[in-house]
């Protein structure tokens, strides 16, 4: 059967069947063929796009507007300073004034509830660059990047280290419950993902023939790991004082040489980015300087081996969300 999503908004892949998902991904493989061989893929000429952005982004923002112009769209960015949304304008307004301008919107901030409140009065598709509790264009990039590494999904063991409640945790368990790979969160038992979501997680996973393994135990967590998977320790809108805390909870949580060598020999190192493997960025140093650790979430010897793929990851950000905007407004 045909899979067709025009109009359809794309919030979380808690919305998307595991044939819908898979869609996505191989028309992803086909933007990226196209881009890689020069092959102009303007299919959407003479339409419009906004993005709103309440948390700053380097691969979103890029990702987003790269594919919109290699599309032929128009693509409008608009940061806190440059809307009136939440302060002098409500979210149902603005969705309605922006849903009149534009074909579609794209938002990247923080209560899932916004972009869900956006796409109910938009009138048009709304894309969800990130929330607190989602990161749905993230996960389409890692599950392309994984398959082009191994040539499959289906059965391999996915192990994600650290705040395993985040966006990305979330997002996470339930990508790989939705294409059949074996997800395990390493964490502290105060990180582990809300029991709600979990249970919905194991009940998709059940279906595909795969499990979701919540566990404390660096060392049965990892073992015969085909990927490994880690994401900073605190996330952005969340207040300095908790740095002490993170640091403390996931030292042993870390990916370093040792977690790598208990996974397979094949296995791969992920990250969403940005990292904190060395002391060259102001809050790298910053840490450093209070609290005397010089890398955190993974080594800089790990996030700069061969094991590791986290720049065909963000390059990938671009070609998955030109399959989403344009299987949405096509």
């Amino acid at each position: 059967m045909a899979i067709n999503i025009r109009g359809r908004h794309y919030l979380k892949l808690l919305d998307y069947t595991s044939e819908e998902i898979r869609y996505l991904l191989d028309l992803s493989a086909e933007f990226k063929r196209m881009k890689r061989n020069g092959v102009p893929h303007r299919y959407l000429e003479g339409k419009n796009i906004v993005l709103l952005f309440e948390k700053t982004s380097t691969r979103t923002r890029c990702s987003f507007e790269v594919a919109g112009m290699d599309l032929g769209m128009g693509v409008t960015y608009l940061d806190p300073g440059s809307s009136q949304m939440g302060k002098k304008e409500s979210i149902a307004d603005t969705a309605r004034v922006l849903g009149r301008m534009y074909d579609g919107i794209e938002y990247r901030g923080f209560d899932q509830k916004l972009v869900e409140t956006l796409a109910e009065y938009a009138g048009v598709p709304v894309w969800n660059g990130l929330t607190d509790q989602f990161h749905p264009t993230q996960m389409l990039a890692d599950l392309l990047t994984i398959e082009e590494k191994f040539g499959r999904l289906k059965g391999l063991n996915f192990v994600f280290m650290g705040d395993a409640r985040n966006n990305m945790g979330n997002s996470l368990m339930v990508a790989c419950a939705k294409m059949g790979l074996n997800f395990t969160a390493c964490a502290p038992k105060e990180l582990f993902p809300d029991e709600e979501l979990v249970a919905k997680a194991r009940a998709i996973a059940e279906e595909n023939e795969c499990t979701v393994t919540l566990t404390e135990d660096v060392e049965a967590g990892t073992r015969n790991a085909d990927v490994i998977y880690t994401d900073i320790w605190v996330s952005m809108g969340e207040p300095d004082e908790v740095w002490e805390t993170r640091i403390k909870l996931l030292q042993k949580y870390q990916v370093n040489r040792q977690v790598m060598e208990n996974a397979k020999k094949s296995a791969i190192f992920m990250h969403c980015l940005p990292s904190f493997h060395d002391t060259n960025t102001v809050i790298g140093r910053d840490i450093a300087d209070k609290f005397g650790i010089d890398e955190m979430e993974v080594t800089d010897e790990v996030f700069e081996s061969r094991q590791s793929v986290v720049f065909d990851e963000a390059e990938n950000r671009m070609h998955t969300i030109k399959a989403v905007i344009y299987a949405t407004l096509c």
